[in-house]
């Protein structure tokens, strides 16, 4: 443990924005620019095929039709663990577990940092406002053939403050393009945002917002993480990296706007004006909900860099780009939220990609005391990190390693009982784009559902009888696999 605490404390961030974050792959060998790719549907079909081979490259596209040449789009930013650690400011070259507890232990105790406010950065190098704002010069894709539309928002934030107390959110939250002034905007019930907004609208009033569609990638997944709720992504971030960061009060809506983001907007989201929002293909694999009418965005001021690079992050069927970092911050959120709730010894949990990182959640436990299993199961499964969609929790011995689905679903096979190690609750906190939610249930707009939970350890009464396992213990099969990993590697 010295050693890796030694290891964290010298990782340092090595970049500073998009930008800078860019250069840092780039020397890594881990991007690829392409030229001349349509955003009608070829850049849509590329990123599906990059975040569903895991540590495929990022890549910058350029030169694209009918757009101004130096318009750009960045997908698959964090499609590979080392670009993840590397956007966290964590060492590379661990292992999914590893990065996640690494995390875990940076975000533990953090005090808040307040941004600091700035006259002027690079997002200010174009200046848009009334007549002259023009969304349509931006190229954003038709991600995917069934979406009602372009999606300008998918690696993207949405600023808004809390009416009351002045509490500045950020929250990624799919984004339209309707028209050159106009956005739709879909939140699911629940988020932060959402919450911001109907405050305002149960006023009768509009709803100030700033959009950002390119940033600090590390802004960026601080805005779709569960960030305790009353705390700003800005001062989240900020304790993160040890420095204020520096923002630009709006001079439309005053709403902090990042000095170095690539592309931001703002503007007002009307109380009554709805417009038709989707299909728009979603996190769980499938168009779980159809065309509705939603909030419409008015920008009325917009501002961005030169050669301005949007950022997106498309969802796809899981295991994709997204199911795979959130991951590894979800992951390290349950297991603190876990030992928060009085948990004793958990030594690991995962948000499987399989399911999106938020349908499939194991712990890994070293059993106690009886009871101790389920416990762990009905905190997991309705924590923050863990409630929101979740669908199968399942704990596990300390033997198991939570992050690999194989030894995982082995433990299931093998030291559970259907009949006695399921437990099952109803009317769980779930989301209009569960797929499984019958039609007749969304029409009430009850989007609730239930959970499995699924005890895989051995039964505590007799866990010193169950049978031994046949393979060498973790530590002898490590130093197994050192000594002879030159026999995994393809003949001369």
């Amino acid at each position: 443990m010295a050693v890796v605490e030694q290891v964290e404390r010298e990782a340092e961030f090595a970049y500073r924005g998009l930008r800078g974050w860019l250069e840092t792959v780039a020397a890594m060998g881990q991007l690829r620019t392409i030229q001349g790719a349509g955003a009608d549907e070829e850049i849509g079909a590329a990123a599906d095929v990059l975040q569903h081979h895991e540590g495929a490259p990022a890549v910058l596209f350029e030169e694209i039709p009918g757009y101004e040449p130096g318009f750009r789009i960045l997908v698959n930013a964090l499609g590979a663990l080392d670009r993840i650690a590397l956007t966290l400011g964590l060492p590379t070259g661990r292992s999914k577990l590893e990065t996640a507890d690494a995390w875990r232990r940076r975000i533990k105790d953090l005090k808040p940092l307040p941004p600091r406010e700035v006259s002027d950065g690079p997002v200010m190098e174009n200046v848009r406002r009334g007549a002259e704002v023009d969304m349509t010069v931006f190229p954003a894709p038709r991600w995917h053939p069934g979406d009602g539309g372009r999606y300008i928002g998918t690696g993207s934030f949405d600023i808004t403050r809390d009416p009351d107390d002045g509490w500045v959110n950020l929250g990624t939250y799919r984004v339209m393009l309707h028209d050159a002034t106009r956005l739709g905007y879909y939140i699911s019930p629940g988020k932060h945002g959402r919450l911001h907004r109907q405050k305002y609208f149960d006023a009768g009033q509009p709803c100030p917002v700033a959009m950002v569609f390119g940033s600090d990638p590390l802004l960026f997944l601080a805005s779709c993480t569960e960030i305790p709720y009353g705390v700003s992504e800005y001062e989240w971030v900020g304790a993160i990296r040890g420095e204020p960061l520096e923002v630009i009060p709006g001079p439309v809506t005053g709403l902090p706007i990042p000095a170095d983001a690539e592309i931001a907007v703002e503007g007002y989201a009307s109380p009554t004006e709805r417009l038709p929002e989707g299909p728009f293909g979603e996190w769980t694999g499938y168009y779980a909900s159809a065309t509705r009418d939603e909030p419409v965005l008015h920008v009325h001021a917009l501002y961005h860099r030169h050669r301005p690079i949007l950022l997106g992050e498309p969802p796809g069927q899981p295991p994709d780009e997204q199911a795979r970092y959130r991951a590894v911050l979800r992951s390290a959120l349950l297991r603190d939220e876990l030992e928060k709730a009085g948990i004793p010894d958990v030594v690991g949990a995962w948000q499987h990609e399989a399911g999106g990182s938020r349908l499939f959640t194991v712990v890994a436990i070293r059993q106690r005391y009886p009871g101790h299993a389920r416990q762990a199961l009905h905190v997991a499964a309705q924590c923050r990190a863990g409630a929101y969609a979740g669908r199968y929790t399942i704990v596990v011995d300390e033997d198991i390693d939570p992050s690999n689905l194989e030894e995982v679903i082995w433990a299931l096979c093998t030291r559970s009982d259907p009949a006695t190690s399921i437990d099952i609750i109803q009317r769980s906190w779930s989301t209009p784009l569960d797929p499984r939610i019958p039609p007749d249930q969304k029409a009430r707009n009850d989007f609730t559902n239930s959970r499995a939970l699924i005890d895989a350890t051995r039964p505590w009464e007799w866990r010193d009888r169950f049978p031994p396992v046949n393979v060498p213990p973790a530590p002898q099969r490590r130093a197994a696999l050192q000594r002879w990993a030159h026999l995994l590697e393809p003949p001369r």
